[in-house]
């Protein structure tokens, strides 16, 4: 199971964290990924990590302001999110795949958490 936190209201240029943490299976040797859905939108990829963290990759629309990161040891992804805009809002999903590498398309992902709210405002 995975469970995302950290979301909430936030301003445009504001910060926040997002954690997804995994119980009851370990994700050390899987890619990880971070999806949002906006209202009426698809579910978008935002961000990517192999299972060791030597590789990321980002959509254009977060690069430079978004990190993706990984604590194997505590079994949990985050997603530092700098700088938001109003259209970065979306619920965020993370997701695990079970392979070391990742890759982009949403039905590649095995494991998905329940999603995390993030609002913000202009």
């Amino acid at each position: 199971q995975l469970q995302a936190s950290g979301g909430g209201l936030v301003q445009a240029g504001g910060s926040l964290r997002l954690s997804c943490a995994a119980s009851g299976r370990t994700i050390s040797n899987y890619a990880m990924g971070w999806f949002r859905q906006a209202p009426g939108k698809e579910r978008e990829f935002v961000a990517a990590i192999c299972w060791s963290g030597g590789s990321t990759h980002y959509a254009d629309s977060v690069k430079g302001r978004f990190t993706i990161s990984r604590d194997n040891a505590k079994n949990t992804v985050y997603l530092q999110m700098n700088s938001l805009k109003p259209e970065d809002t979306a619920v965020y999903y993370c997701a695990s795949r079970g392979t070391y590498y990742y890759t982009l398309p949403a039905n590649e992902y095995d494991y998905w958490g329940q999603g995390t709210q993030v609002t913000v405002s202009s």
